[in-house]
């Protein structure tokens, strides 16, 4: 089974990796082989049909503004021009794994991490690390919209000032949006807004149908909602508009944390790991 997309690095907890990032040369420039650029173009080619049908606009917008190359990894000096004119953002190279710390300090400055790697062919449909096609194809669009980088900006200046106990409830708030976030545009028609499926084909068809529950944002409610990083997510939020996401940073976000400390977790709609199949 497919399960959902690869995830942020913020979430994976573990140390051990089987992936290497990639080192530029004396030019700044990374040097990858071949058979990694064709695994760019096969993921490129398998996701771009999906997104005129099932993108935010201001994801397809993004997208048009950074003009990915289909057919190559491309550098990440080329989305940093872009992402620096538009916002103020940048990229910053990082290893396969980074420390929560390490996350909300890149984010506070205005810097999004990515793993210069990507994932092998073995690992094409599902990888639990997040390679480079995740972080530039899922989330760098978005980050040339002014209200998705400013969420981003005061998400990652709360976290780095946040308790480890209080990050992980931060953590259930990037995962419902920045990572698993639908949008509802003209009409009321569902989109989608987060990296975490719109790098994942399987996952853009899945949230699209009617299987998965799709409810409003509910600050609290997302706080207290458990997920799993390993299976088609079972329930999904939806924001009103991208610019919505500026109405969140105005919400008391770590009131509601504590909050939701004191009430606790929502029953799981889905398995333990151990009982899945």
């Amino acid at each position: 089974m497919e399960a959902g997309a690869v995830i942020c690095v913020v979430f994976i907890m573990s140390k051990q990796t089987t992936y290497q990032a990639r080192l530029p040369d004396s030019q700044g420039v990374i040097q990858y082989p071949d058979n990694e650029h064709e695994i760019w173009q096969a993921l490129y080619d398998r996701q771009k049909g999906n997104l005129p049908h099932y993108a935010c606009d201001a994801y397809l917008k993004g997208l048009e503004d950074l003009a990915l190359p289909a057919d190559r990894i491309p550098q990440l000096g080329e989305i940093d021009a872009v992402l620096q004119q538009a916002t103020g953002w940048k990229t910053a190279a990082v290893p396969a794994l980074i420390s929560f710390e390490k996350f909300f300090q890149l984010l506070a400055n205005q810097e999004f991490p990515v793993a210069t790697f990507i994932r092998s062919k073995e690992e094409f449909d599902y990888l639990q690390e997040p390679d480079i096609f995740h972080e530039i194809f899922g989330h760098c669009p978005l980050l040339t919209n002014p209200s998705f980088a400013r969420f981003s900006h005061e998400y990652g200046k709360l976290g780095l000032a946040a308790s480890k106990e209080e990050r992980v409830f931060l953590a259930r708030l990037y995962w419902f949006t920045v990572e698993f976030g639908l949008i509802r545009q003209t009409n009321d028609e569902l989109k989608i807004y987060g990296g975490g499926i719109l790098s994942s084909p399987g996952e853009t068809l899945y949230a699209m149908s009617d299987t998965p529950v799709v409810k409003p944002f509910d600050l609290l409610d997302i706080l207290r909602t458990p997920y799993r990083i390993d299976i088609m997510q079972p329930i999904y939020y939806a924001i009103d508009s991208i610019d919505y996401l500026d109405e969140i940073v105005k919400m008391d976000i770590m009131g509601a944390v504590t909050k939701a400390r004191q009430l606790g977790l929502h029953a799981p709609m889905f398995e333990p790991k151990s009982k899945a199949s």
